[in-house]
C-alpha cells in the first residue's frame, strides 16, 4: 500500500507542473467594442489610470471630439468635485488611413492615501462619473500581474478574474492590444480595459506588437502606445516613456524595455545604473523588475532571441548586484515560476524569474517546454490566467498564479518568497 501511494504522489507531482496535465483551452475570437456613446463627440471613453509620484494619478481618456482645455474634477464624495486639473492633449495619424481621437492626459492631486476617489473627464457637467482607489500607506501591497492581453474572449475572462480581487495596482508586462498596425483594435482594447483600468492604477511597459514599425511607410516605432499610454518616466529620471520607475510603498518597480537600447553606455542602460543606486532599501525593502521579453525561459517558443539574450546579457549583473528581488516577464504564452538564479545556475542571491505572458490573446498558448526541465524552473504549465503578490511585509510576500479553466479559477502555483534584504548573507 505504502508503494502504490508513493507511485501516486510521484505521479501527481509529475503532472501538476507538468505541461501534459491540463487540456488546455483552444483560442478564443477577438472582440469588437464600439464606442458607448456615438451621438456625443465630448464623452470620454478608454478611460485609465496609472501612478505619478508618491500622491498623484494620471487620467487618460480619449474623445473623438477635439476640446480646448479639457480638464478632470475630482473629490472623496460622489457628486462634489473640490478639485481640479487641466490636461495636456495630443492625438496621431498612422498610415495616413487612421487618425486618433484626442488624447487628453491629467495629473491631479496631491492625493490621500487608501483613500477613493470620484471623478469626471471633460468637467462636472458630463454624465459619466468614474472612481479610483488610491494604494494604502502601509503594508500589505497586492499586485495583480498579467501580460499579453489581447482582445478575445479570453482577456475578457483573465480582466473579470482580476476585477474580483482586492489589487492596489495592475503590471502590465507588455503586449498589450495585439493591434499590429490595425490601429482601431487600440480603441477597441481601450473600451474592454477601462471598467478596470479606470478604477486601479495600470503600470506598463511595451513588448514587441508595440512596435508597429512598417518600413517606407510608417518609420516611428511605439507611436500608439507613447501617445495612448504614457507613463511617469520624467519623474524617475528617464528620457524615454519606453522605461522607467516607480514606488508603491515599501516596493520599488522598474519597468524595462525590451525593444529599445540597452546595450552597455546606451541611455536606458546609463539610466538604469542610476535608478539601481539611488534605491534605499529601508524605505523600500522590496525591489522588483518587470521586462516583456524574458531573460530565463525553458518553453520551445521564443529561444535565442536578441532581446532576450542579449538583454540578459547586458543587464542580469546590473540586477543582480543590486539584489533585486523578483523579475516578471510575458512575451511567452505560458507560466513558469524560476528559482532564485544567477547566470543560468541556482544563486540564493539571486532574482526569482516568473514568466506571465498569457493574459489572453489570439495567438494562443505556448505549450512545448523543453524536456527534461532543468533544477532551475520550478513550475511551469501552459494556460491562460493572472498573477496576484501580495507584499505582506518587510520581508514576506505571497505569490499566487490563477488560471482561467474554462471561465473558473484554479490556483495552480502557490509560493512564499523572502526578500533578500531580509538574507544577511546577500546584503550588499
Amino acid at each position: 500500500m505504502v508503494k502504490v501511494w508513493g507511485l501516486v504522489a510521484i505521479l501527481l507531482f509529475v503532472f501538476a507542473g507538468n505541461v501534459l496535465s491540463y487540456d488546455r483551452p483552444a483560442t478564443r475570437k477577438n472582440i469588437v467594442i464600439h464606442p458607448s456613446n456615438n451621438d456625443d463627440p465630448t464623452f470620454p471613453e478608454q478611460v485609465h489610470i496609472s501612478l505619478v509620484g508618491l500622491d498623484k494619478m494620471r487620467i487618460s481618456w480619449i474623445t473623438t471630439k477635439s476640446l480646448i482645455m479639457p480638464t478632470v474634477v475630482y473629490g472623496t464624495e460622489s457628486g462634489k468635485y473640490e478639485g481640479s486639473a487641466n490636461a495636456t492633449t495630443t492625438s496621431y495619424h498612422y498610415l495616413l488611413i487612421y487618425q486618433s481621437g484626442q488624447i487628453n492626459d491629467a495629473v491631479i492631486g496631491p492625493l490621500k492615501p487608501n483613500t477613493v476617489y470620484y471623478y469626471k473627464c471633460g468637467g462636472p457637467d458630463m454624465t459619466q462619473e468614474f472612481s479610483f482607489k488610491t494604494p494604502p500607506p502601509q503594508f500589505p501591497i497586492k499586485f495583480a500581474v498579467s501580460g499579453d492581453l489581447g482582445t478575445t474572449e479570453w482577456t475578457k475572462s483573465t480582466l473579470e478574474h482580476v476585477s474580483k480581487w482586492d489589487h492596489d495596482v495592475f503590471i502590465l508586462p507588455g503586449d498589450l492590444s495585439y493591434a499590429n498596425t490595425l490601429q482601431p483594435v487600440w480603441d477597441i482594447f481601450g473600451r474592454m480595459v477601462q471598467p478596470l483600468a479606470s478604477q486601479r492604477p495600470w503600470m506598463v511597459t511595451h513588448g514587441n506588437h508595440e512596435v508597429e514599425n512598417i518600413p517606407l511607410f510608417h518609420s516611428t516605432p511605439f507611436t500608439a502606445y507613447n501617445s495612448r499610454w504614457r507613463m511617469p518616466y520624467e519623474e524617475s529620471g528617464s528620457t524615454s516613456n519606453l522605461y522607467y520607475s516607480f514606488n508603491v510603498f515599501g516596493v520599488h518597480i522598474i519597468m524595462l524595455g525590451s525593444y529599445t537600447d540597452f546595450e552597455p553606455g546606451s541611455d536606458q542602460y546609463q539610466w538604469l545604473e542610476n535608478d539601481l543606486k539611488k534605491v534605499d532599501r529601508k524605505t523600500t525593502p522590496w525591489l522588483m523588475a518587470v521586462v516583456h521579453a524574458p531573460w530565463y525561459n525553458t518553453n520551445e517558443a521564443h529561444q535565442g532571441e536578441k532581446e532576450s539574450v542579449d538583454m540578459k546579457k547586458s543587464m542580469e549583473t546590473l540586477l543582480y548586484k543590486a539584489r533585486v528581488d523578483v523579475v516578471f516577464a510575458g512575451h511567452v504564452h505560458a507560466y513558469e515560476r524560476f528559482n532564485r538564479v544567477y547566470q543560468d545556475k541556482l544563486d540564493k542571491c539571486g532574482p526569482v524569474y516568473i514568466n506571465i505572458g498569457d493574459g489572453g490573446n489570439l495567438e494562443g498558448l505556448a505549450t512545448r517546454y523543453e524536456n527534461p526541465s532543468p533544477e532551475i524552473s520550478l513550475f511551469r504549465e501552459a494556460n491562460f490566467g493572472h498573477g496576484q503578490l501580495v507584499v505582506e511585509n518587510a520581508t514576506h510576500a505571497h505569490w499566487v498564479f490563477q488560471r482561467n479553466d474554462d471561465d473558473v479559477l484554479v490556483q495552480r502555483d502557490s509560493v512564499w518568497l523572502t526578500s533578500l534584504l531580509a538574507d544577511s548573507s546577500c546584503r550588499i
